[in-house]
């Protein structure tokens, strides 16, 4: 239903669904294995909470939406909504860019400086034609890279999926510019970005020794 997202957002941001409001339900739910819906409602206001105290919190969750959530809309402007949609597609964008620009910049650079070698962006039509975000120029060729920001180390095997997905645009660059694509997949650790596969850092060194000769 279309106020499902206020119910939801408003339920999330008050904590009223938190574990301390209306107890373990993965955990009760196992544990009764219920047969059919009806099982599983007895089960949980007998031995969860009662049906008293989800009602009582569907009542706080109204006054928060009315009173204060609706408050706080009142207070909204057409030039705060104007600049919260600027810095979304503008500064954060930008900030993202330039957060994978340093990791790339400089945590790859540096550890491949004693090669001589640049990282630089690639053109539009690469990351169109091949999935490339930069490129090291060996000579008369190329090794592409591509930059996978990983929400956690747990999203890290998606990636990868999407890789062999895109496996037949790499192989058009190897074929087209000589050098492999590589993934460099970065994490945030604390306030930084890192380069989570360590590996690929040596890949790419000796990527470019060979197209190097």
């Amino acid at each position: 239903m279309p106020k499902e997202w206020i119910l939801n957002s408003a339920t999330n941001r008050f904590q009223l669904n938190f574990k301390r409001n209306v107890g373990a339900v993965s955990e009760a739910i196992r544990k009764c294995a219920p047969k059919n819906l009806e099982e599983w409602r007895d089960y949980y206001f007998r031995d969860v909470k009662p049906k008293e105290h989800i009602e009582e919190l569907g009542r706080k969750l109204y006054v928060k939406i009315t009173e204060v959530i609706a408050s706080e809309v009142e207070e909204v402007t057409e030039e705060d909504c104007i600049h919260y949609m600027l810095q979304l597609v503008i500064d954060r964008t930008y900030d993202g860019y330039t957060t994978e620009i340093r990791t790339v910049y400089g945590q790859l650079q540096n550890d491949l400086s004693d090669l001589g070698v640049k990282i630089e962006p690639a053109p539009d039509e690469w990351d169109r034609l091949y999935n490339v975000d930069f490129f090291i120029k060996v000579k008369d060729k190329y090794i592409g890279l591509q930059i996978k920001p990983a929400s956690s180390v747990s999203h890290i095997p998606e990636i990868f999926k999407e890789r062999n997905q895109q496996a037949a645009t790499h192989k058009k660059f190897t074929e087209r510019h000589g050098g492999k694509v590589f993934y460099v997949i970065s994490v945030k650790q604390g306030a930084n970005k890192v380069i989570a596969n360590k590996e690929v850092i040596e890949e790419i060194r000796a990527g470019t020794k060979r197209l190097g000769g």
